[in-house]
């Protein structure tokens, strides 16, 4: 990875990194954003991206939010590491600073990422202390700079996802001002949280419920900018939703679903691209082989089986799933021996799973 010469104000940013240089990672293959899985804090890191990406060959998948701070002043490797298999997966960074988002979008895509994108939506008390997240909307010619700035520093994509509103500035005019100057800026892919946000008042998971959804309002954006792609998040739990999204945006992200019923994005690849995802017990082989690499790395089970505890949601046994995963957590995985009872044994339940669940299915049509 590369380490560039500082700059410190938004000119010296362009001039930086408009200049040519040597770069290691080629333009993005991917381009569709028609299903997209959210940035999540504490979720959607590496290990939870692999497995994703196991059940979802389409799906864009993006990182938790970085901020600014974490890149230039903290371990750059960790936060930036990914599997080449998450292709096509998004950086989200948070800030403020142009010249800082400009110098950490460059990491970014030094390290391979297909997109960087800007968190314009996160509402909790210490993302505003930052003066960056949702707070951004009221700040759109500052949103701009960093979009502007970002966009000389690299050439993938430079996307924001942004709530509604916040607070008081609440209401299409300022919706529509606010991505008028953040597209004049360079950027063409706006991911809209289908609900405004309060910066005060609400903790962000009530920011994530109590909020309505006001899907029209998103779909409103896309006649009125037929040139930007239009995401929408917020709600969308089943492919037949997504599908009626579709008929007004680009595309769809799924956020907490995907997480606590991973399998349900099986259901998206069919609905969306005619595709077929490989069957539960052929993600857990396929993950229990990467669980092993990692685990020879020092990482411990438990940063990876808690990603997986929702594989088998709404099928019998899925209570013992969970509780044979958080066994295994709890085991001596340094030594080889459980190591290796411990993927076969996941292999093993998973396939238990699937004929129990054959069985049933066969003893009801009958």
């Amino acid at each position: 990875m590369l380490d560039f010469p500082a700059a410190s104000s938004v000119d010296e940013c362009f001039a930086l990194f408009s200049a040519p240089g040597p770069v290691s990672s080629p333009l993005p293959k991917y381009t569709s954003r028609r299903l997209c899985v959210a940035p999540m804090m504490e979720w959607t890191d590496r290990h939870c991206r692999y497995f994703l990406r196991l059940i979802s060959p389409h799906a864009r998948l993006y990182t938790e939010m970085v901020t600014t701070g974490a890149l230039l002043h903290g371990d750059r490797d960790r936060f930036l590491k990914f599997d080449p298999a998450e292709h096509p997966v998004a950086l989200q960074l948070g800030g403020s600073d142009p010249v800082a988002l400009a110098q950490c979008a460059r990491y970014g895509y030094e390290q391979g990422y297909d997109e960087i994108n800007l968190n314009c939506g996160c509402p909790s008390d210490r993302v505003q202390d930052g003066r960056f997240g949702a707070c951004l909307m009221a700040e759109p010619q500052l949103v701009a700079e960093c979009v502007a700035a970002m966009r000389a520093a690299v050439p993938i994509p430079v996307t924001v996802k942004t709530r509604l509103g916040i607070d008081d500035l609440d209401h299409d005019e300022h919706l529509h001002r606010f991505i008028g100057s953040v597209a004049a800026a360079g950027c063409e892919v706006f991911i809209l949280h289908a609900r405004k946000a309060w910066l005060s008042g609400l903790s962000p998971k009530e920011n994530r419920e109590v909020p309505p959804l006001q899907y029209e309002r998103v779909y409103a954006v896309k006649p009125a900018f037929p040139s930007l792609t239009i995401v929408i998040n917020g709600g969308v739990t089943s492919a037949a939703a997504a599908r009626d999204h579709l008929s007004f945006v680009d595309g769809v992200m799924i956020g907490r679903e995907a997480y606590h019923n991973p399998y349900m994005l099986a259901e998206m690849e069919r609905a969306l691209f005619d595709g077929e995802s490989p069957s539960r017990e052929a993600v857990v082989e396929d993950f229990a082989r990467y669980m092993e690499r990692e685990l020879d790395a020092g990482v411990p089970m438990r940063a990876m089986t808690r990603h997986i505890l929702g594989l088998f949601n709404g099928l019998p046994g899925a209570r013992r799933w969970r509780r044979e995963l958080s066994e295994l957590a709890a085991a001596d995985t340094r030594r080889s021996g459980v190591l290796l009872s411990a993927t076969a044994h996941l292999a093993a339940t998973a396939s238990d799973f699937r004929r129990r669940h054959a069985a049933d299915a066969a003893s009801t049509v009958s």
